[in-house]
C-alpha cells in the first residue's frame, strides 16, 4: 500500500435528468453496491432536502454486472424526479466508486462549489445539505464531517450500540484536527482540485481506509477540517455487524489501517515505535475501559487496535469489503 494508484477510466454515464447541469452549485455523490432498496431510501431523503442551494445527485453504481442500483434509480433521473445522473463505475471497490463520483461531478457540473457524500445505507434529514454547506462556510474549512447514527436492523446489546466502531469521533460542532470517515461529508471544490485525481487511493478498495488516507494527505497540504453535530445521517446496520466476529475483524482492521496510514506519512520507524507503545499501554487501558464502560466487549478495543497495528506493520489488513455479503 505504498503507491497512489491512478483511477480507472472505466466509467459510463447511463442515465441523466433533463435539468441543465450548469445550474447546480452543490452536488451529492452516492455510491451504491447491491442495495437497491437502501439506495431508494437514500434518494428519497435527498429529494426531501429543504435548502436554498441548487442540489444535484450523482449515483455511482459499482456492480457493473448486476446493476440493481441503476435499475432502481434510472427512472427517477430520466423523468426529472431527481436532478443529476447515474453512472456505472466498472472497477470494483469503494475508492474506485468515490473517485468516479468526484471526477464526474467536477466535470459535469461546472458551477459546483460544494460536493457532499452520503452512502446507500444512510438517510439524511431534510436540513442535512443546508447545515453541512453552511457549516463549511461559517467555519471557513475545506471539509466537514458529521455523525453517522447506527440504526440496527436486529436487536443489539447496549455494549454493541456503544462500541467504538459505531461511535462518532466528535460531539460538538466546530473545527477539528482531522476526520476519519467519508460516510457523511461536505467538501469544497477547491479542496478536490488541490488534491487532484484520483481523490482516493484504490489500494484501499477492499480494506477500507481510503478516506482516512485522503484526510491524512489533505492535512499535509494544509486542509482545514470541521464537524457538524447538527447534520447526522441514519445508518442502517445489518444484524451481522453486531456479531463478535464482525466487530473483532473491524477492530483489528482499524488498527492495521492506522499503522499503514501512519507508515505512509511518518515512515516505518516512527510507525513501529507508536505500535510498540500502544501494545505496551493496551492491557491497562483495556482494563480501565472495561471497568468504566462496564463491558468486556468495549474494553477489548484498545487491545484489538494494538494487535491490528502489529498486523499492519507486516502488511496484513483484513479485506472486509472483498466479500460484501459477509460485511
Amino acid at each position: 500500500m505504498e503507491d497512489h494508484k491512478p483511477a480507472s477510466p472505466c466509467v459510463t454515464i447511463e442515465a441523466r435528468s433533463p435539468h441543465a447541469a450548469s445550474g447546480f452549485e452543490a452536488v451529492v455523490i452516492l455510491p451504491t453496491f447491491r442495495r437497491p432498496d437502501g439506495l431508494l431510501r437514500t434518494l428519497a431523503s435527498l429529494a426531501a432536502q429543504v435548502t436554498k442551494r441548487n442540489l444535484a445527485v450523482v449515483v455511482m453504481e459499482n456492480d457493473a454486472d448486476g446493476r440493481a442500483g441503476l435499475a432502481a434509480a434510472r427512472g427517477l433521473f430520466e423523468t426529472g424526479a431527481m436532478a443529476g445522473l447515474v453512472l456505472v463505475a466498472h472497477e470494483r471497490g469503494n475508492c474506485s466508486a468515490y473517485n468516479a463520483g468526484f471526477k464526474v461531478a467536477h466535470a459535469e457540473f461546472p458551477a459546483m462549489r460544494h460536493c457532499l457524500v452520503i452512502d446507500d445505507d444512510e438517510a439524511a434529514g431534510p436540513d442535512w445539505a443546508e447545515r453541512m454547506i453552511e457549516t463549511v462556510e461559517r467555519l471557513d474549512v475545506d471539509v466537514v464531517g458529521a455523525p453517522q447514527v447506527p440504526v440496527f436492523e436486529g436487536p443489539a446489546r447496549d455494549a454493541v450500540a456503544r462500541h467504538p466502531v459505531f461511535r462518532p469521533p466528535y460531539g460538538a460542532t466546530g473545527r477539528v484536527p482531522i476526520l476519519l470517515s467519508s460516510g457523511n461529508l461536505c467538501l469544497t471544490r477547491a479542496l478536490l482540485e488541490r488534491m487532484g485525481d484520483p481523490v482516493f487511493d484504490t489500494a484501499f478498495n477492499f480494506t477500507g481506509g481510503g478516506d482516512s488516507d485522503f484526510f491524512s494527505r489533505a492535512a499535509r497540504k494544509g486542509a482545514r477540517f470541521g464537524w457538524c453535530a447538527e447534520a447526522p445521517v441514519d445508518e442502517t446496520v445489518p444484524a451481522r455487524r453486531t456479531e463478535w466476529s464482525w466487530l473483532h475483524a473491524r477492530s483489528l482492521r482499524n488498527g492495521a489501517l492506522s499503522s499503514a496510514i501512519q507508515r505512509r506519512r511518518d515512515g516505518r520507524v516512527r510507525s513501529a515505535a507508536k505500535t510498540a507503545a500502544l501494545l505496551l499501554a493496551a492491557p491497562p487501558r483495556a482494563i480501565l475501559q472495561a471497568i468504566r464502560q462496564r463491558s468486556l466487549l468495549i474494553g477489548l478495543y484498545p487491545l484489538q487496535i494494538a494487535l491490528g497495528r502489529v498486523q499492519g506493520e507486516f502488511g496484513r489488513i483484513g479485506e472486509q469489503y472483498r466479500k460484501p455479503e459477509a460485511n
